[in-house]
């Protein structure tokens, strides 16, 4: 419990620091959106950085040569929160996530969000949602990495639902180039340690990226699943090591 009120202290300082942060933002953007891209990457990257240490997360990272130089979307399986921050630290390059649409109520928050280039999803709107695809799209058209977790919500058990066939396309309709990715420990950390969090080992691997505009025709049908199965056999691996 203590842990997640220093947390909570820390992220209140962050907050109000944020407001003349953000004036600072908007000034470099103005002048180069790149270099406010890679700023607010930097300064996110510390604060979760920060979080894990207070929290005593050690985080383990494997197959990081597998990341590649061009953007790409990185598909993960999603156990718990701590999967954001120890993605984004792992990966070490400009990126954005793709979150559901109820983060942008959260103030400040958002913002940050917006600044390294998140972006929500109406997964109950159809059409919203393509356009969030089609966006992240863009977002990897223009140098910009995002990363999603196509199942759509946490698991609760551990065990991976199925992922959704839909968040594929920002790859089809960019570069194809998808790294699977495999995360696990995290749900261990604080979901199932509710309301308190747990220090612990955290792992994330990188499997070797492919094309999906290069799979035979039957597999590129069915994308998601293909790197499910990747995933699926990495966190096998991991079981058994």
């Amino acid at each position: 419990m203590i842990r997640l009120i220093i947390v909570a202290i820390f992220l209140i300082f962050i907050f109000i620091l944020s407001i003349p942060i953000f004036l600072i933002e908007w000034i470099i953007g103005k002048i180069n959106i790149n270099a406010r891209h890679r700023f607010a990457r930097w300064f996110v990257d510390k604060v979760f950085r920060i979080i894990l240490f207070i929290v005593g997360v050690k985080v383990e990272v494997t197959g990081k040569e597998n990341i590649p130089d061009e953007p790409c979307l990185f598909v993960g399986n999603h156990n718990g929160i701590f999967d954001i921050l120890v993605t984004y630290v792992a990966v070490g390059k400009v990126m954005g996530f793709i979150s559901k649409k109820e983060m942008k109520k959260i103030p400040f928050l958002h913002l940050w969000m917006v600044y390294v280039n998140c972006l929500f999803i109406d997964r109950e709107n159809i059409k919203e949602g393509l356009k969030t695809i089609l966006q992240a799209a863009e977002n990897i058209k223009n140098g910009v990495s995002m990363f999603v977790f196509p199942e759509g919500t946490r698991s609760k058990d551990g065990k991976m639902n199925p992922f959704k066939e839909g968040s594929m396309k920002m790859a089809q309709r960019s570069n194809g180039i998808i790294v699977p990715v495999a995360i696990t420990g995290t749900a261990q950390i604080f979901e199932r340690q509710f309301p308190r969090m747990k220090s612990g080992k955290v792992t994330v691997d990188f499997a070797k990226p492919f094309n999906m505009n290069e799979l035979p025709k039957e597999e590129k049908k069915f994308v998601g699943s293909y790197a499910q199965n990747i995933i699926q056999e990495m966190l096998d691996l991991r079981e058994q090591g």
